[in-house]
């Protein structure tokens, strides 16, 4: 498989390569209802926040989604970006201007500087040292007290981890699953981000993360007559004991954890 192009600085050109185009309705169900649960106040503190989704793939119907979610917090202006003319074409007939927009563009955000950047499944044919370099263009790129959440998930979204990203560099990480879904929480290793999938390997952070919750995972095996979900909140009670969690019970029991990006980073 041919490398990808390096990265480049400007305007001029949109940066990247298209993704295979691979969506599904409500495949990005998970970190949508994550940032309106998380990030209202972000998207409340300027009067025509703009949002933009990268790479929405062959169909628009995760932006458009997208869009509504957030519509049910703050009043946005949505942008759909795609390299791929003949996507971007397509997806006109869902467009809603100027509240939802689709547009040629890649990392270079079209020229944009949005306040949130979500850009799901679109780094993992990169190298890690490219998928680094799109990290510092989309940042370069934000508003002000901006926000990148990037991110991998499964084909029907039951698996997901994100990490959420401010022009300082990475704020949070994510995991997040269907309880049922899952044997033990590692198996959301396949759906690592870029930057850490090559590092889940013995005395690696995030290496060291997935075991404990495996280690936990077991030992909240008395609480399965209860269901996975009833587990998956014990497993994460265990590790709020050690290590840096940040939220709550209300979103473990959605088979969420957010973490200080400190946990795992190298």
């Amino acid at each position: 498989m041919a490398r990808p192009p390096r990265l480049a600085a400007g305007r001029a050109r949109a940066l990247g390569v298209p993704t295979r185009g691979t969506t599904n309705p409500n495949r990005l169900r998970k970190v949508d209802r994550w940032i309106v649960a998380t990030h209202t106040a972000l998207l409340r503190t300027v009067a025509d926040p703009l949002v933009v989704d990268l790479g929405y793939g062959s169909s628009p119907v995760t932006t458009v989604e997208f869009a509504a979610r957030l519509r049910t917090v703050a009043d946005v202006r949505v942008l759909g970006l795609e390299l791929d003319p003949e996507r971007v074409e397509a997806a006109q007939a869902a467009a809603d201007p100027p509240r939802l927009e689709f547009r040629r563009g890649g990392f270079e955000l079209a020229g944009t500087r949005p306040l949130l950047l979500r850009a799901f499944n679109v780094l993992r044919q990169y190298t890690e040292e490219d998928a680094a370099q799109a990290w510092t263009t989309m940042l370069g790129r934000l508003a002000p007290g901006g926000l990148l959440v990037e991110g991998t998930c499964d084909e029907i979204g039951r698996r997901c981890c994100w990490v959420t990203l401010s022009k300082v560099g990475p704020l949070t990480f994510t995991l997040a699953c269907l309880p049922s879904d899952i044997t033990q929480p590692s198996d959301l290793a396949e759906r690592l981000p870029k930057s850490l999938i090559h590092h889940n390997v013995p005395g690696h952070p995030v290496h060291d993360l997935l075991t404990a919750m495996d280690t936990h995972w077991a030992a909240a095996a008395p609480l399965s007559p209860y269901g996975p979900r009833a587990r998956w909140v014990e497993t994460v009670r265990r590790l709020a004991e050690d290590w840096p969690v940040l939220d709550t019970r209300r979103r473990w029991r959605l088979g969420e954890v957010t973490l200080s990006w400190s946990a795992v980073a190298r």
